[in-house]
């Protein structure tokens, strides 16, 4: 199994938080055990002091006016925990769980947590042994962080709910002795470490960014892949535009498209200075129904749009990566300087913007794909393509006629979940809460458009793949980076002749296009070039 050892600093990328929401480990660092050691032994002096500290001697929320003897410690955490697993609706993706509970895991090894010892220790032993606590998906704003889902997750600690043990879902109880782990029963600030942070939104965030790298790389092979079935001018992928306009995202996409077809016979080549007019054209005269000199927007302008996108992506992920080097809760231990610091570090404002932005980008990439797939399937507008890239006896079999209206109905859906949730602010907690930030629902929506995304590339490979026989295949001309991406779309599907139902291919290659390693790379080097 594999092993992701955490940083020195505490923080990880979003790969591997990804790796551990796939099935690997994670294993802190001797230094990380010393910081958590020496925060939880400054809480217990702190406690022995009668100190007053939020969540630990005093109630919660509103009813931190109420003053909690250190005896009642057990009784106050446990309702912690018990009053806030409250939520509702599906529960999350097993996936999203884990890289939440490595999430967590991030935050309280810096130490500033005060959790015991213990405690982070049975988070990473269940996080070993695939023992994953189901959580309902809603019932949290992102004000005080994830408190409701963190709850739910520290329930299952304790040994009470359901879990997942290794995919088959148990009582907590009962996967616990199976493990010869012992429940947790939390004392000092355990449940408040645990629950109270921006874990969660954090978590599904960096996995929206891992598959949203891979879908926007998909997007720009298809793209290319499409101008080629086209005949695209190259002109448009030229370097030297993104040069005269230098936006990182467009210097990348015009980069990317320009090396990746370079080997491409299909796109036109780019001619410099331009060719002259007709010699023949008299004075004062014009000709019409010359050949065009460029392309329709969906391809002339795909390193603008990919671009625009890619620049999108990197903030989403500068602010994901930010937060998961963060401590989120409250309040906050600091032994160095024999502080506590009381404050609203889990309030989750940043990666509920970021989010929201990362939705709208992914509906872009949306909108671009469908419109691809319309012109691609309009006899019109398809350079002799068949209607629908029918392969088989036009009319008396339609092609992928319904695939293009249910790319359609992709898109329309996306745009129906388009209004950001980071100004949804609705004031809570008896308005102790009296702005919240959302960020949770704005993870959890950009997480459900990326599965249509991936629903709507599917269809779009699909489409491309039987234009990329119809014109001949490999003998053909095409990138080399094509090919590939056409041999990994024939893993899932064939071609298209007499209709058939295309709805389970259409759910397995969407599948297969999030899955780390699954896109094709370059056979040459870009270095060399």
């Amino acid at each position: 199994m594999a092993c992701v050892q955490l940083a020195e600093h505490g923080g990880c990328t979003a790969e591997e938080l990804e790796a551990i929401a796939l099935g690997a480990t994670l294993e802190l660092q001797p230094s990380h055990w010393q910081a958590v050691a020496t925060g939880h032994a400054y809480l217990q002096q702190l406690i022995s002091e009668r100190r007053r500290i939020y969540g630990v001697t005093t109630g919660y929320g509103p009813l931190a006016h109420t003053a909690i003897d250190p005896q009642a410690s057990a009784q106050l955490q446990q309702g912690l925990v018990y009053h806030l697993c409250s939520g509702v609706g599906p529960l999350l993706d097993k996936s999203q769980v884990r890289a939440i509970m490595a999430a967590r895991v991030l935050t309280l090894a810096r130490g500033y947590s005060a959790v015991a010892p213990d405690t982070l220790r049975l988070l990473l032993h269940c996080l070993a042994a695939d023992y994953v606590p189901q959580v309902p998906a809603i019932g949290t704003v992102g004000a005080s962080g994830d408190l409701t889902p963190l709850a739910h997750i520290a329930l299952g600690l304790m040994g009470q709910g359901t879990v997942w043990l290794q995919g088959t879902s148990l009582p907590a109880a009962q996967a616990l002795a199976r493990l010869k782990l012992t429940p947790l029963v939390p004392q000092g600030k355990d449940a408040l470490a645990l629950v109270n942070g921006t874990s969660a939104m954090a978590a599904i965030a960096a996995l929206n960014h891992c598959r949203s790298q891979r879908l926007l790389q998909l997007s720009l092979l298809l793209t290319g892949l499409y101008g080629e079935l086209l005949q695209g001018h190259r002109e448009a992928l030229h370097p030297g535009l993104a040069r005269l306009r230098p936006h990182p995202g467009q210097l990348w996409a015009q980069h990317m498209l320009w090396t990746h077809f370079i080997d491409s016979h299909r796109l036109q080549p780019v001619v410099q200075p331009p060719p002259y007019l007709p010699a023949d054209l008299a004075a004062g005269a014009t000709r019409a129904h010359q050949p065009l000199p460029q392309d329709a927007y969906s391809f002339r302008c795909a390193p603008q749009h990919l671009g625009a996108v890619k620049d999108v992506v990197d903030f989403h992920h500068q602010v994901v990566i930010r937060e998961l080097e963060s401590v989120t809760d409250n309040p906050l231990l600091v032994p160095e300087h024999s502080q506590v610091l009381h404050g609203g570090n889990f309030f989750g404002q940043h990666i509920a913007l970021a989010a929201d932005a990362l939705n709208n980008a992914l509906i872009i990439l949306a909108v671009h794909s469908e419109r691809r797939i319309a012109r691609i399937t309009d006899p019109n507008l398809n350079h002799g393509l068949p209607a629908f890239l029918c392969g088989n006896h036009n009319g008396l079999h339609s092609g992928f006629m319904g695939a293009q209206v249910t790319a359609t109905a992709v898109v329309a859906e996306m745009r129906s979940q388009a209004h950001p949730a980071s100004i949804q602010s609705i004031a809570t907690n008896a308005n102790n809460q009296d702005v919240v930030t959302m960020g949770t629902v704005a993870a959890r929506r950009c997480a459900t458009t990326l599965d249509r995304l991936q629903e709507l590339l599917a269809i779009e490979s699909l489409i491309l793949a039987q234009g990329y026989e119809l014109v001949g295949g490999a003998a053909a001309g095409f990138a080399s980076i094509s090919g590939q991406l056409y041999q990994r779309i024939r893993h899932h599907s064939s071609h298209l002749d007499d209709d058939r139902p295309l709805a389970d291919e259409i759910s397995a290659l969407s599948h297969q296009l999030s899955q780390p390693g699954w896109l094709p790379t370059a056979e040459f080097s870009v270095s060399d070039l």
